[in-house]
């Protein structure tokens, strides 16, 4: 067992069964009473984030997390097949653990895996991915006072919005945390 002196940030901490990314924490010593330690956790699984406090040399339990870097190889159902670089082991994860990330994956893209005790806990993905628009309507020039947007798709299914003035075949930067349109690729 560890105590609250061995907080960082980046560390999971097991609380009631459950695993907790350690965001940010603050020792703090009070002029009068007792020192405290101030922690924001972010549930690995959930994402839910909370504000928790400590008492100075509370026992803590600290998972130990390994992250991994992988290449995604392909879906397969509603699983996703992965490949460690290091031992070229397959490692398959259900899709409700890759989520969202499964919009910007192509096949032979580099992510990173967190795993406790060989079980994957969730994908991490760079933080911006070039895809190609696969469908998108014609942008009509002229018909508007500022930059408007229009939807479109791109090779992985997903849809983005993007200015009016791109077509079909253009490569696009998309931010993987929001989804967003970053800008065009050139060749």
């Amino acid at each position: 067992m560890a105590s609250t002196a061995d907080i960082r940030n980046g560390i999971v901490l097991n609380i009631d069964g459950q695993l907790w990314n350690v965001i940010e924490f603050q020792h703090v010593k009070p002029g009068k009473g007792g020192a405290f330690v101030r922690t924001k956790l972010k549930n690995v699984v959930s994402g839910k984030t909370v504000d928790r406090t400590y008492n100075a040399g509370t026992k803590i339990d600290i998972e130990n997390v390994d992250r991994r870097d992988f290449t995604y190889l392909y879906q397969d159902g509603d699983s996703f097949v992965f490949m460690d670089v290091a031992d070229y082991d397959q490692l398959t994860v259900p899709g409700t653990i890759v989520g969202d990330a499964a919009n910007f994956m192509l096949e032979n893209q580099a992510v990173t895996i967190a795993l406790n005790n060989g079980n994957p806990l969730y994908v991490e993905l760079p933080a911006s991915v070039t895809l190609e628009i696969t469908y998108t309507e014609p942008g009509l020039q002229g018909d508007r006072s500022t930059g408007g947007t229009k939807p479109a798709t791109v090779e992985t299914g997903y849809e983005i919005q993007v200015p009016l003035f791109l077509e079909q075949g253009t490569k696009v930067k998309v931010d993987t945390r929001t989804g967003d349109y970053m800008g065009r690729v050139n060749d």
